[in-house]
C-alpha cells in the first residue's frame, strides 16, 4: 500500500490490533500516541530508532509488537523483553495487555532512562526497565527461570538468542523470537535447542498490516531446565554461538 493511501494513525492502530485479536480502546490509544510522541522527542537526543516516519513507526514498531499478543492468553503472565531497545515489543504489549507483568531489559543506560520516562508518563504498573546484559541477568536468581515468556526482536541470530533468552524461561514456558523475512537460521539452531532445553513448537510467517513487510514468529517451548553453565559470560554467545 502506498504511504499516501494509508488510513489515519488511529485507524491503523485499531485495525492493526484487531488483526491480532486485540481491542484498542480510547485510553490505550491515547497511551500509545503519548509513547510515540516521547519516542520522537527523545530520538532527537539519543539514538532510539532509525525509523522516524509516523506511519513506519506505527506499522514496523507498534503493530509488529501486537503480533505476539495471540501467544499471551494465559492469566498472570510474567514476560521479559530481552534487548528491548526503545521498548518494542514489551511496552506496546503491556499497554494492550494490562495484566501482564513485564521486565524490559537493555544494555544501554540511556535507553533505560527513556523507558523509565515512558512507564511514568503512561502511568503503567507491574512493569520495570532494567539496565544490564542478558548474559549477566540470565544467571541471577531473581531472573533465572522466573518468566513464563521471554521475547526478543531481531537482536541477533537464533542460536545466540536462544542462549540469551531461554535461561529466563520457566520449564513449560516459551521464548518468542520475532524475526524478519528469513528463517534460514532455524536449521543452525538444533544444537543450541538441544543444549539449552528448547524445542521449536511453531513457525508463523505473516505480512504486517498496511504493508508488504514479511515477518516470522518462532515459538520455542522450554521442556527442561537450562544447564547452569548457560548463558556463558558476556560476549561469548555472540562470538562463539552454539552451532
Amino acid at each position: 500500500m502506498n504511504q499516501n493511501e494509508l488510513p489515519s494513525s488511529d485507524i491503523m492502530l485499531r485495525e492493526g490490533a484487531a488483526c491480532y485479536s486485540a481491542v484498542l480502546d480510547d485510553e490505550k490509544l491515547e497511551k500509545l500516541f503519548k509513547y510515540k510522541d516521547l519516542l520522537a522527542e527523545w530520538n532527537q537526543k539519543i539514538n532510539l530508532t532509525a525509523i522516524e516516519e509516523e506511519n513506519d513507526i506505527i506499522i514496523k514498531h507498534f503493530i509488529d509488537s501486537f503480533s505476539i499478543i495471540p501467544y499471551l492468553k494465559q492469566p498472570n503472565i510474567r514476560l521479559v523483553d530481552v534487548g528491548t531497545g526503545a521498548g518494542f515489543p514489551g511496552l506496546p504489549v503491556k499497554v494492550m495487555c494490562e495484566a501482564l507483568e513485564v521486565v524490559l531489559l537493555d544494555s544501554l543506560a540511556k535507553r533505560v532512562g527513556f523507558l523509565d520516562t515512558v512507564i511514568k508518563e503512561l502511568a503503567l504498573d507491574k512493569i520495570k526497565a532494567v539496565h544490564g546484559r542478558a548474559e549477566d541477568f540470565g544467571v541471577k536468581s531473581d531472573y533465572r527461570e522466573k518468566f513464563d515468556v521471554s521475547v526478543a526482536r531481531a537482536v541477533a541470530g537464533l542460536p545466540v538468542l536462544l542462549e540469551y533468552c531461554l535461561p529466563f524461561v520457566k520449564t513449560g514456558g516459551i521464548f518468542i523470537a520475532m524475526k524478519g523475512s528469513s528463517t534460514e537460521e532455524v536449521e543452525s539452531s538444533q544444537k543450541a535447542l538441544e543444549i539449552l532445553g528448547g524445542k521449536i513448537e511453531e513457525k508463523k510467517e505473516m505480512t504486517l498490516p498496511f504493508s508488504d513487510i514479511k515477518r516470522n514468529i518462532i515459538i520455542v517451548k522450554k521442556y527442561r531446565q537450562t544447564p547452569t553453565k548457560y548463558p556463558r559470560k558476556a560476549g561469548k554467545p555472540l562470538k562463539e554461538p552454539l552451532i
